[in-house]
């Protein structure tokens, strides 16, 4: 590779040697990729969708909507609602496409979406929470340390239609969110301890890569902490001993007892009001809902940096 220049020429450095090898040119400072906008100083960088959240209200029509606080109610319970009234299954895709592709800044919508009329309400909802927090995104501090941390919940049986639990996972390097996840878990969870346990598996998979891509970069981790709420589950990955109480448990899921006695991850618990991955799991009260998008999404660092713009003043009215 040669002789590595200093830090403020390496970008031209680069370049160079690229462009030696590809037709490619320079475009300077990166502010907008695929409906992002990246917003980049000397104190982090900000990632957010904000005219994409704009321009996806426009197109359905939700732009004159009235906002909404959260992205769903407590109360809400979606099933099958097959007396419901049916709706337009061509608009009610592409309203759920679209908040797909902005789930890419937005991991406090992740946890949301043959429709019926009740569906289409909940979707509609999600709207309006946007028309509300349109400017929202991730923040990447430039102070932020390179420790690696993951957390991980399960809501047990959440599902109406088949009971089957949903998985919340996130993992940060320091405090920045670089990856999350939440999906319906493939088999019916008998204890809340199994689908807290199916969760943990799933994070430590995504954990142990992630400490695998970084070691490409020269980083090194020792044990990395892993945050459950669930001491029951803590136990399983501790305690082989526990045969009458985990044969129900699949045995491909029992690789994270594996890692833990290899010493690649720390089981730590953590009450239930500091579980950061809750917010992938269901809805949340306000409160709740609002401390954690703050601490997954960097909002609060962000705000007190002065790197969202937009009326986040009037939208904090509206609260009081």
């Amino acid at each position: 590779m040669g002789q590595v220049r200093p830090r403020r020429r390496f970008p031209k450095f680069c370049f160079e040697r690229m462009s030696g090898e590809f037709e490619m040119s320079l475009m300077g400072e990166l502010r907008f990729f695929l409906g992002l906008r990246i917003k980049q100083g000397l104190e982090g960088t900000f990632v957010h969708q904000a005219k994409y959240t704009r321009d996806i209200l426009k197109k359905f029509n939700m732009g004159d909507s009235k906002p909404m606080t959260t992205p769903m109610s407590t109360n809400t319970a979606l099933d099958a609602d097959e007396d419901g009234e049916a709706v337009d299954q061509k608009e009610f895709r592409g309203m759920i496409g679209s908040l797909l592709y902005l789930t890419a800044t937005r991991p406090d919508i992740q946890f949301t979406a043959s429709p019926r009329t009740s569906h289409r309400q909940a979707v509609k909802r999600i709207f309006r929470y946007l028309k509300f927090t349109p400017e929202l995104g991730l923040w990447y501090s430039s102070g932020s340390s390179l420790s690696l941390t993951g957390f991980s919940d399960a809501d047990h049986a959440g599902c109406r239609i088949d009971r089957k639990s949903t998985s919340g996972t996130c993992q940060l390097l320091g405090i920045s969110l670089v990856s999350w996840s939440c999906r319906k878990q493939a088999s019916v969870a008998l204890s809340t301890t199994q689908a807290k346990y199916v969760a943990a598996a799933s994070c430590c998979s995504q954990l142990l890569w992630m400490k695998a891509t970084l070691s490409d970069f020269g980083l090194r981790f020792g044990r990395i902490p892993f945050r459950v709420d669930s001491t029951s589950a803590i136990s399983v990955a501790k305690n082989p001993v526990l045969h009458s109480r985990t044969k129900h448990i699949d045995v491909r899921f029992h690789f994270l007892r594996d890692h833990y006695e290899k010493g690649d991850i720390d089981l730590i618990h953590v009450v239930s009001a500091n579980q950061l991955a809750d917010i992938f799991t269901k809805p949340l009260e306000f409160d709740a809902f609002t401390r954690l998008r703050g601490e997954v999404e960097g909002v609060d660092n962000a705000l007190i940096k002065g790197e969202i713009e937009s009326q986040w003043s009037g939208l904090i009215a509206l609260l009081v």
